[in-house]
């Protein structure tokens, strides 16, 4: 009996040492990206002048204050929505919104409001036919002001509840980027 455990034994060492990671197996991070800007264009559906909120921040979290701009909508107006996100710290610059497009399926945008009766809707779909966000539909009420929160999230579950209906509670996944912006209706 100690001989076949022993044999078992060695055999499975054998085994263990052809299956393990040779160490000069390179190691592939998951990296994530640096994201400096983003640019939130909103064109009204009368085409007069597109309404834009930025956010830039070149030098990365800490440092100089990042510099956001925001734009006046118009009250009663739907606004056709479009994402732009760049890593501008590299020579040349790297649009993000290129592989967010390529990996939809692993990103998803969410927009947050406290402004009554402003409302936003997905106006894309990844390739499993559930949100991205990259294009929306903007549709202001009423006058009135409060805040705009865009949070992209790497990886969302989104078969979560509500997550395809824009609700970031229960989406998980990691935080890219989340900017909030002053909204003014007039």
């Amino acid at each position: 009996m100690s001989r076949n455990y022993f044999f078992f034994l060695a055999l499975f060492f054998f085994t263990i040492s052809f299956t393990a990671c040779d160490p000069d197996d390179p190691i592939i991070p998951n990296e994530e990206e640096l994201i400096t800007s983003l640019v939130y264009s909103l064109t009204p559906s009368d085409g007069t002048a597109v309404k834009t909120f930025s956010f830039q921040d070149l030098d990365g979290d800490g440092g100089n204050a990042p510099i956001i701009m925001v734009a006046t909508l118009e009250a009663n107006t739907t606004y056709t929505g479009t994402i732009s996100i760049m890593n501008e710290a590299e020579d040349p610059s790297i649009n993000i919104t290129t592989e967010i497009e390529e990996e939809d399926e692993d990103h998803q945008f969410f927009y947050e409001t406290d402004v009554d009766g402003l409302s936003i809707a997905y106006g894309d779909q990844d390739g499993t036919g559930n949100p991205v966000g990259l294009k929306t539909t903007l549709t202001t009420g009423d006058a009135g002001s409060g805040t705009l929160k865009i949070t992209l999230r790497h990886e969302p579950n989104k078969s979560a509840d509500g997550v395809t209906a824009g609700i970031i509670s229960n989406a998980g996944g990691e935080t890219d980027i989340e900017v909030t912006f002053i909204v003014d209706v007039q």
